[in-house]
């Protein structure tokens, strides 16, 4: 199975949900008139990023009119986008929905809120507590927004639980160059996206943002990298661009036969040495 896919490193305007809406309805028509299957935008691709005390004007329930206007657009193309949402009691979340046949498929919740540098969210959001894989038309998949990728528990957790395509929701600015004057942090989050894809066989999609908000340049950058880990799609910097790639699930096949590193996990060690290391660690804090 095969099948056509857009990443959609756009740059979206800081608190005006409206417009980002209009933005993402714009795409999914563009994309349906070139069969495209899969549409991913970025992280707080509705509401834009830095957007510190604005995130109770921005945020979204998941049945507000909203979320509504993308399930009915998802009827033809599959949508990632990501929101602000607001829970029932009223916790704001940095949140990932993909959509897919008029129907929320699957929602995450960031779960690892950065604290360092310029990054603030823990002073904003709830942070999530869950990764969960799910079916979809494209084959088992998990969403991760922007620093869940950097931690290494959450991606071995997708594939535990069965995925074979990691799509990532960034919103990266440009923190340090490299000599070939590249954004440092970017080159480190392709390795880390070469990296992942090799170590599990999966495809790893990692979506970025362009644009500025308060004097933040935001790299793009976007990228699709196949199950062997190389890097099939690779996006402009700095620049709008809607990415084409592809997945395909016999790649993933031939990726799994070459390098079995998935079959041979022991997840039961990891689990023992876990709770080892987690008692050993309440020890230490009570003494």
């Amino acid at each position: 199975m095969k099948a056509k896919v857009w990443l959609a490193q756009v740059a979206p305007a800081l608190g005006d949900v409206k417009k980002n809406l209009d933005l993402h309805l714009r795409k999914v028509e563009e994309a349906r008139r070139e069969k495209v299957e899969l549409l991913v935008f970025p992280e707080l691709s509705l509401s834009g990023y830095l957007l510190k005390d604005l995130v109770p004007d921005v945020s979204l329930r998941l049945d507000s009119p909203e979320v509504a206007s993308l399930m009915r657009a998802s009827k033809e193309v599959a949508i990632v986008a990501g929101l602000v949402e607001e829970a029932e009691d009223h916790r704001f979340f940095n949140s990932a929905l993909f959509l897919q046949g008029g129907d929320i498929k699957h929602l995450h919740r960031k779960v690892y809120l950065p604290t360092y540098g310029m990054f603030e969210e823990m002073r904003y959001f709830a942070w999530g507590d869950t990764i969960r894989a799910f079916d979809s038309i494209f084959g088992r998949m998990a969403l991760l927004i922007c620093e869940d990728l950097w931690h290494p528990s959450l991606p071995y957790l997708a594939a535990m639980d069965g995925a074979t395509t990691l799509i990532a929701l960034h919103n990266s600015p440009v923190r340090g160059v490299t000599p070939e004057g590249r954004p440092a942090n970017l080159s480190l989050a392709e390795d880390i996206c070469r990296l992942t894809a090799a170590l599990f066989g999966a495809y790893v999609l990692s979506v970025n943002r362009v644009g500025c908000e308060d004097g933040v340049t935001f790299s793009g950058g976007s990228l699709a990298v196949g199950p062997d880990g190389r890097v099939e799609a690779r996006a402009k910097l700095l620049e709008e661009e809607l990415l084409s790639c592809e997945l395909d699930e016999s790649a993933v096949r031939r990726a799994r036969i070459a390098f079995p590193l998935l079959r041979d996990e022991k997840i039961e060690i990891a689990l023992k040495e876990l709770h080892r290391i987690k008692d050993e660690r309440v020890l230490r804090d009570r003494f």
